[in-house]
């Protein structure tokens, strides 16, 4: 008789008692079923369904044109994939800025449509007002600060961020802010290690960095970037753990040859 271990699920609440006994966060992208449900049981605590969607699998030179529904598509295909970590759904640009009204009915949206467990949004004192009304409807909010990639005409640049003392003080500033408001939890894009690991040390909440060091309490990845699918893109803080292009290439020309030479398919893959 074969036992059936019960996996137990990863909430806002045990990503607090990671932070608090000192045990790291893991946290990589997934917009499709079939890789969300890898990513899964390989162990990763966190999946975010990113607005990178629109880099990765639309092919948007920005994550700006992804729009609600096409987040909703894919946080429907990740979610049902999803038995163990906690799914974050990105709100894209232009669903929630400048009008709490509108963040709240997106968020609605997303939690409604999708069944994921939390919404992600960029930005500090900027986004408050839809912060408090989109946790007042219960929805768990997931904050980012740092490098904001839906801020990118605003910057001009990928560049690190708050590396001089007035960004870095209102960075701190709008994290405290965010913790202030609810939010279970922040990531912080390509700061300077030793301010990810004081805003880390300053917050309760878990601090998930991209590019922010290891003094933080967890690490997220692009998925694609993270398995060599995507070779395009070599920031620092991008570790490749394998090189798939090359082995999608080779498997794909494998086939192709098998198919010309009239190799595939053998008297045993025919009825």
């Amino acid at each position: 008789m074969s036992v059936h271990k019960e996996i137990r699920k990863v909430t806002t609440h045990r990503l607090s008692e990671m932070k608090l006994r000192g045990e790291k966060i893991a946290m990589l992208t997934s917009y499709d079923f079939s890789l969300a449900q890898l990513v899964d049981e390989a162990g990763v605590d966190v999946i975010l369904v990113g607005d990178s969607a629109s880099n990765v699998m639309a092919g948007n030179e920005t994550t700006l044109p992804i729009t609600l529904d096409q987040m909703i598509y894919h946080g429907t295909s990740v979610v049902k994939a999803v038995h163990r970590a906690l799914v974050v759904v990105d709100l894209p640009f232009g669903t929630y800025q400048g009008n709490s009204r509108e963040a709240l009915s997106s968020a609605i949206r997303i939690m409604k449509e999708t069944a994921a467990d939390s919404v992600k949004l960029e930005g500090g004192s900027e986004v408050i007002e839809s912060v408090h009304r989109i946790l007042s409807a219960g929805i768990p909010i997931m904050g980012h600060l740092g490098l904001m990639p839906q801020s990118i005409h605003k910057f001009g640049t990928y560049t690190v961020r708050a590396k001089e003392e007035a960004e870095a003080e209102k960075l701190i500033s709008d994290a405290k802010l965010l913790e202030e408001a609810g939010c279970f939890a922040l990531v912080l894009e390509k700061i300077p290690a030793k301010l990810g690991a004081q805003v880390a040390a300053e917050l309760k909440i878990p601090v998930i960095g991209i590019g922010a060091g290891s003094g933080v309490d967890g690490q997220v990845l692009v998925f694609h970037d993270m398995v060599g699918i995507t070779q395009q893109f070599s920031p620092r803080f991008l570790r490749r753990y394998h090189n798939l292009a090359a082995e999608i290439k080779g498997a794909v020309g494998n086939y192709v040859n098998d198919v010309k030479s009239m190799d595939f398919p053998n008297e045993k893959e025919q009825y």
